[in-house]
Order: structure tokens, then C-alpha cells, then sequence
């Protein structure tokens, strides 16, 4: 393989790497569209502001309760909208239990 074949090689292989990470990037960011539509639906202003607080310091945490309620919801599984004191005690529950694991 020539030198000049073998960049064009490499060129194409990147040129398809960086497709790949922008179709990524562009579902990732469509992904936090929807999430964020359906947590101002799920969760009072209260509740939101609360999980946005958690994500500072947690943001794995705030993204996986998150997530976990809207499906809840989704299913009808959960009371519309989550109030900030039900939210509260959903994150005591998960601390208390993390504590008992390492305890």
C-alpha cells in the first residue's frame, strides 16, 4: 500500500469516526430535549429544582432517579406530578439504603 493510499485510509477512518461521534452527540442532546420536556411534566418546579441541585453534586444520581420516576410515570405507575416531599423521601430511602450496603 502506497503512502498516499494509506492516508486516504486513515482520513476516511477518522472522517467516519466523527460521523459517528456527531450522530451520537446529536441523540445524546435529543435525549436531554425529551428528558426535559418530560420533567417539567413529571416533577413541580419544587421537585426540578431539587434534582438540579442533586445533579451538582451527584449528577449520575439526579440522572438515574430522574430517569427511573419519568418511567414511572410514563406507566402511570406514579402520581403526577412528583412533589418535592415525595422527592425528598425517594432520595432518603436510596441514601439510607447506600449506607446500609456500606455500613
Amino acid at each position: 500500500m502506497s503512502e498516499d493510499e494509506e492516508i486516504a485510509r486513515i482520513l476516511e477512518q477518522r472522517r467516519r469516526q466523527m460521523e459517528k461521534d456527531l450522530e451520537e452527540s446529536k441523540r445524546k442532546q435529543e435525549e436531554q430535549k425529551v428528558i426535559k420536556t418530560l420533567s417539567r411534566i413529571v416533577f413541580t418546579p419544587e421537585a426540578r429544582s431539587r434534582l438540579n441541585n442533586l445533579r451538582l453534586v451527584k449528577p449520575q444520581l439526579a440522572e438515574q432517579v430522574e430517569k427511573y420516576l419519568i418511567a414511572l410515570a410514563q406507566q402511570g405507575k406514579l402520581k403526577i406530578p412528583v412533589e418535592d416531599e415525595y422527592l425528598k423521601e425517594i432520595l432518603e430511602r436510596i441514601y439510607l439504603s447506600s449506607r446500609r450496603g456500606t455500613g
